[in-house]
């Protein structure tokens, strides 16, 4: 264990977010702002970091469309180019309070990563209190920070820009399941830099690092 795992609140006794398991998860909504916007989908991929050499587990991951309540509003055409969730699709998908739950079934004790991590916990919280669900107290970690503080020389702020500085690829830009999956390949890319500054890496030591950025932003 080491000083930050010590001092940032991410390490509760409860066990939240001290599995070696973390889950890099990336949501789709019916618009950018997302106090008021519907919550459409999320995906969710695991990644193993008990290993020397963290690995993305295909295998554990989780994906859903949830159904749109039934409305007479003209569909917005623009928005659903961009995720590619059509009318058909949100109209037959799956009961938002059973998919909420099998998110929460799925996430377990593991630490959530989300790039613009605000974003994604907006919408989901939002869900859960919405259908009357115990909101999830994982803890969050956002990926955008983290990456600022690991790779300082690199000067992107976007997904798309950390992605091309990197080399990651992403199947379909704006599609849950691809976006996550993107997201996930990004952390392994840190991860030599984190292991820098974090010889054994805990989620709660990537938190505090990610939080000096917004200190330093400040």
């Amino acid at each position: 264990m080491t000083w930050l795992d010590r001092w940032w609140p991410g390490s509760r006794r409860d066990g939240l977010g001290q599995s070696p398991r973390w889950v890099v998860l990336d949501v789709e909504s019916s618009g950018l702002d997302p106090r008021h916007d519907r919550l459409l989908a999320i995906a969710a991929i695991a990644l193993h970091t008990e290993a020397d050499k963290p690995g993305i587990v295909v295998a554990d991951s989780f994906e859903v469309v949830i159904r749109q309540p039934d409305s007479s509003a003209a569909p917005d055409r623009q928005n659903i180019l961009l995720h590619g969730i059509g009318v058909g699709a949100q109209s037959t998908g799956v009961d938002r309070a059973l998919a909420l739950q099998g998110f929460s079934s799925f996430v377990g004790q593991s630490g959530l990563v989300a790039f613009h991590a605000a974003f994604d916990r907006t919408l989901i919280e939002r869900a859960f209190r919405a259908e009357g669900l115990p909101v999830p107290r994982n803890p969050w970690m956002d990926l955008e920070p983290l990456a600022g503080v690991l790779r300082p020389d690199i000067r992107a702020r976007s997904l798309d820009e950390w992605m091309q500085a990197l080399g990651v690829n992403c199947a379909v830009r704006h599609q849950a399941a691809a976006d996550t999956l993107a997201t996930a390949e990004l952390l392994l890319k840190l991860w030599p830099a984190l292991r820098v500054q974090c010889p054994r890496p805990s989620f709660a030591a990537a938190q505090a690092l990610a939080e000096q950025r917004r200190w330093l932003a400040s």
